[in-house]
């Protein structure tokens, strides 16, 4: 009997011993990745062990079935590793965990393998984003992740360009342009999803003046599968397709939206549910914004604001449910969705749960995008609620052609890219809501293109509109979780976090929900009703998702941080600025948390003599070229780009040349050698100063 339990103990004792012996070869990642498809996905869903998809799995509800981290034992939770991601703006990824192996993705598009045990680099692939490409995109240099698929890694880069990356190594297999017109400044922020042996990508670039459309290319050789335009091309041209015919009824060309490239990008959304095999797309704002250029006559504007469902093996239009029909408000649908099966009203449903920019909570009927319900989740002035037809109750005030409105929720969104999660043991969708004051006043002197002062980064290639914040906006900013039951349609708790822009969610099996926030710590909250568990700070603030995963037994959870975002550019909530960093933690991890990097506080500017007749032109300019990246001058302390009223007393005495000469390149700022010259720049330079010296105290 000793024998025997002695036996049994040395197989226990083996069975213990952690897989790390096995070493991380590239013959082992090859197997271990070659086995991901759409099958293993929907299988994994089931165990949690790996997260081998943005969202966890095909319905991206990013609920984990693993339990090992519960509400009991949370709170011993501890670092194992960290990585530098060698970073200094915005990481929005969610890491994709497969059999050990970690992919994340930095700022600029730049891809890590790391081994997930340890955190240990394997391999980097930096696609080379051109650095001047940064000033194309609204919304920070960010890239939301890769997709893994039959023992490849798929990337976007920011300008436009899809690579496949053999998995073990990083090696590029092959290379594909997406973009199909270079003279428009289209990018990529997104997350890449594969379906049915698909990858699947969108862009952006609304804001901009494009035209947005989704590409499919087969996952093996990288050949264009099929393309699907979200709104209508010239109509001196034939339409692409059926659905191109119906949505050019429903914009009026008096407008020539073409033009401006009418909008839709689909930068962020994407679901699959293999059943249907029907895929969905959340598609975007209009171009301009105001419809009132863009289509005079007015119309729905087909398909912008949309959910809409096609066949991923051909891309077909199937059907579609419009938010906000004419959207006006830079309201989009690219928010993140999620696939459900809820019981609504007695009766078993199928649905996509959304929230999108507009402020309001969607349930739809995803075979075939018929309206159930939708609530106001926050404050809400642009519409008073929904019909029975799924149409929107308007306020007239919203849209009046002349006069200015405070729009609630604003451009940012009450909800914006931050993925949401959904716990079907709780029936709750965990979500950040926020609200970022903002002001719309039609600009009647609007032209595509236009560099024209006073009209918000108009230099710098935006299309707006509207002319922003020209009366203060009265609303505050807020920011916090929420937990949002679907089937009837309200809050169950919520979390105040203080400010806007925090991080997204993870819910799993063990009740709990984990969020990183603006102010830059690490929650976990139980999931049922809201209590904080356990936290941790964290070199900067967190706009990304975590994820959740097993190893050896033991469950991990890991987050990348890094402030940024469009918000996040001009604005900040924390004095930790460390640069963009992935944490692991597991119960009993004992490893020491790194050395936060703080803000440098400086001083105001002072000591630099300006003309004061120069301030109102430096103003209109400022706006123009400046204010998008730089915020107001000496308002706030900056985002993770500085606050130009902070500067140091050289650099503004210098402003001319390094803003001419390109000298912050190689960070991402563009030069303005071909759009300003000293005379202007000394203007900008006179605003600046003046503006410090109005809040400077007394």
């Amino acid at each position: 009997m000793k024998l025997a339990r002695a036996a049994l103990g040395a197989v226990l004792a083996c069975a213990a011993i952690p897989a790390l012996a096995q070493p991380l070869t590239p013959d082992r990642i090859r197997a271990a990745t070659g086995r991901v498809d759409g099958e293993f996905i929907r299988q994994n869903a089931a165990t949690g062990r790996d997260w081998p998809s943005y969202g966890l799995n095909h319905a991206e509800n990013r609920f984990s079935p693993l339990r090992a981290i519960t509400t009991e034992n949370v709170s011993q939770l501890g670092l194992v590793w960290s990585y530098d991601l060698g970073s200094k703006r915005g990481v929005q990824a969610t890491p994709v965990v497969v059999d050990g192996v970690m992919y994340v993705t930095a700022s600029w598009s730049v891809v890590h393998a790391l081994n997930a045990r340890t955190g240990e680099k394997l391999w980097t692939f930096d696609p080379q984003v051109p650095r001047e490409y940064g000033e194309k995109g609204c919304c920070d240099v960010v890239n939301r992740g890769v997709a893994v698929h039959r023992g490849k890694v798929y990337v976007a880069s920011y300008d436009g360009r899809l690579f496949a990356l053999d998995a073990a190594t990083g090696q590029k297999v092959w290379e594909k342009d997406t973009v199909i017109d270079r003279a428009r400044p289209y990018t990529i922020s997104g997350a890449v999803r594969v379906f049915k042996n698909k990858v699947v990508i969108g862009n952006g670039g609304a804001e901009y003046g494009v035209r947005g459309y989704l590409t499919a290319y087969d996952a093996e050789t990288g050949e264009q599968a099929w393309r699907w335009f979200s709104v209508p091309g010239d109509p001196a041209k034939p339409p692409e397709d059926e659905s191109m015919a119906r949505a050019m009824k429903t914009w009026d060309p008096a407008g020539r939206w073409w033009e401006a490239g009418g909008g839709g990008t689909m930068w962020d959304t994407m679901t699959y549910d293999a059943e249907l095999d029907l895929m969905y797309v959340g598609t975007g704002n209009g171009s301009p914004w105001n419809r009132n250029l863009r289509s005079p006559a007015g119309g729905d504007n087909l398909y912008l604001h949309s959910i809409v469902a096609l066949k991923p093996d051909t891309g077909e239009y199937v059907w579609h449910y419009q938010h906000a029909p004419g959207e006006t408000w830079d309201y989009t649908a690219v928010q993140p969705m999620i696939l459900a099966d809820l019981t609504i009203e007695g009766q078993p449903r199928k649905v996509i749960l959304h929230a999108p920019k507009n402020g309001f909570f969607y349930v739809i009927d995803r075979t075939d995008g018929r309206f159930i319900s939708a609530r106001a989740h926050t404050e809400v002035n642009w519409a008073t609620g929904y019909d029975n037809e799924g149409r929107p109750i308007e306020n007239p005030a919203a849209r009046d052609p002349q006069k200015t409105f405070e729009a609630i929720p604003t451009a940012y969104g009450a909800r914006n890219w931050h993925p949401m999660s959904f716990n079907p043991q709780t029936g709750l969708v965990y979500m950040p809501v926020h609200g970022v004051p903002l002001s719309l006043t039609p600009d009647q002197a609007w032209r595509h293109n236009a560099n024209r002062p006073g009209a918000f980064q108009s230099g710098t290639g935006w299309n707006l509109g509207y002319l922003l914040n020209v009366e203060a906006p009265k609303a505050q900013p807020f920011g916090g979780l929420v937990a949002w039951d679907p089937v009837k349609q309200q809050a169950a708790w919520s979390q105040d976090l203080g400010g806007p822009w925090n991080g997204g969610t993870l819910t799993t099996a063990g009740n709990l929900v984990f969020q990183g926030t603006a102010d830059a710590r690490f929650v976990a909250y139980d999931a049922r009703d809201g209590r904080k568990l356990w936290e941790v700070p964290v070199g900067s603030g967190v706009v990304a998702a975590p994820a959740t995963y097993e190893i050896d037994g033991q469950q991990y959870v890991s987050i990348a941080v890094g402030w940024g975002g469009v918000y996040g550019i001009v604005q900040r909530a924390s004095e930790r600025v460390s640069p963009g960093r992935v944490y692991t933690f597991r119960i009993g991890g004992q490893a020491a948390m790194p050395t936060a990097v703080m803000a440098e506080r400086r001083p105001l500017v002072s000591g630099i003599a300006y003309s004061k007749a120069d301030v109102e032109a430096g103003t209109g300019l400022y706006v123009s070229h400046c204010a998008g990246c730089h915020g107001v001058p000496g308002v706030n302390s900056g985002g993770n780009v500085p606050n130009l009223g902070y500067s140091r007393q050289e650099t503004i005495e210098a402003l001319p040349h390094l803003v001419l000469s390109g000298a912050f390149a190689d960070q991402g700022m563009p030069r303005f050698d071909q759009r300003l010259d000293e005379a202007r720049l000394l203007k900008i330079r006179a605003f600046i100063l003046a503006t410090v010296d109005s809040v400077r105290p007394r």
